[in-house]
């Protein structure tokens, strides 16, 4: 029989392993001092930072300067970006501690179709690496390739001069135990569902001590969807429906400096774990969840998480940021900062992060991101700014 630890390690995806190695009680590898309550879900992968920029800002993203990763940060912001067509690969060698084959690439996308409307497509791509499955007795059997994909298609629109919404569905395919047997559940499946993100954001220009200045506002439900499993519907699992709420400031000291701070507030709209009551659907679930801590609100608090990112920018062309991401000891325990640099130069830029943990032996430990960025102004874009001078 096929080793069921190494069955749990795949359908964990890695993601929340530095659960257990941030507790120093947890007594196994997969955590199981059930006072702790972390959330788990399926798919974690849909809540792993994709981008290099919010990557060095401390995972800000929903309210800050809008890019072609709005779509994974708040789809709304795509409808006040000023190029008419963009896009950026991002990729991020994942858990380097642990192995030297997983990665997470994410492709997106977009296309002004006016000045207040936009659409944009994206990809994830979760490579989990080759993992040698075994038995109980230590044959090996067959090598596995799992692997995780979501694919994403966004509309954003202005309904007025400062406020946008962003609507966008998604497919997800999870290959992690297709064909996988494990004792005393049957033979795995690729696990599929979708999903759905809903976003808003606000933008204002203001004048801060003499300064140009902007204030946002952002929104977002995102990963609205049913449950999935590999093995039957009584196994399935949330995916990470999540809220996030964030604001930015930026203040442009003069022409060639400026200097943005955002924070945003994040929570899995998903049950907390209560012995085995978390057998309710998804409206249930993502209303339960503001609710249903044991320890009543102090331990909702406890679920939410926290990010504060920095930014500065010389003359558009350079950038150098910074950030604090905080999880609570007793839903997670991941506590890291970043740091990272970016570069713009006409239609093509590049950015860079960096993750420095707090605690020893993280799994998160000197994680890499990198971004490309192309934008492109076309004929559209270019009447539009003819018509907005005139």
């Amino acid at each position: 029989m096929r080793n069921i630890i190494q069955a749990l390690l795949i359908l964990s995806g890695f993601f929340w392993i530095n659960n257990a190695l941030g507790q120093n009680n947890t007594p196994s590898l997969i955590g199981a001092d059930s006072s702790k309550r972390a959330i788990t879900t399926a798919v974690p992968f849909l809540a792993i930072t994709p981008d290099a920029r919010s990557g060095a800002m401390g995972d800000v993203g929903v309210a800050i300067s809008p890019d072609a990763n709005a779509t994974y940060w708040n789809p709304a912001k795509l409808a006040f970006l000023e190029s008419d067509i963009g896009f950026s690969l991002s990729h991020t060698p994942w858990l380097g501690q642990i192995v030297d084959d997983m990665s997470i690439s994410y492709l997106s996308g977009y296309k002004k179709i006016n000045k207040e409307q936009a659409i944009a497509v994206s990809m994830r791509y979760f490579d989990l690496g080759d993992i040698q499955l075994t038995s109980a007795t230590g044959t090996q059997l067959n090598l596995v390739s799992p692997r995780e994909l979501a694919l994403s298609a966004t509309f954003a629109m202005q309904l007025g001069e400062k406020f946008s919404m962003g609507l966008t569905g998604r497919f997800v395919h999870s290959n992690l135990m297709d064909g996988i047997s494990v004792s005393g559940g049957g033979t795995g499946q690729a696990g599929i569902t979708g999903g759905a993100d809903i976003a808003a954001y606000y933008t204002s220009d203001v004048v801060m001590g003499g300064n140009d200045a902007n204030l946002s506002f952002g929104a977002t439900i995102s990963n609205i969807g049913a449950k999935l499993t590999y093995f039957t519907d009584s196994t399935a699992d949330f995916i990470p429906t999540n809220l996030r709420l964030g604001t930015a400031f930026t203040n442009n000291f003069d022409p060639f400096n400026k200097v943005t701070v955002a924070l945003d507030l994040n929570k899995l709209l998903v049950p907390t774990p209560n012995n085995g009551k978390n057998n309710v659907g998804l409206l249930s679930g993502m209303a339960r969840s503001f609710s249903d801590a044991p320890d009543g609100f102090s331990e909702e608090l406890q679920e939410v998480m926290v990010s504060l990112g920095l930014e500065y920018w010389y003359n558009d062309l350079f950038a150098v940021r910074g950030g604090y991401f905080y999880e609570n000891r007793y839903k997670g325990n991941r506590k890291f900062i970043t740091a990272g640099l970016g570069l713009r130069y006409q239609v093509f830029g590049v950015d860079f992060a960096y993750l420095f943990t707090q605690g020893r032996n993280s799994p998160l430990q000197e994680t890499l991101r990198l971004t490309l960025h192309f934008n492109f102004d076309t004929k559209i874009q270019d009447s539009i700014r003819d018509t907005q001078e005139l």
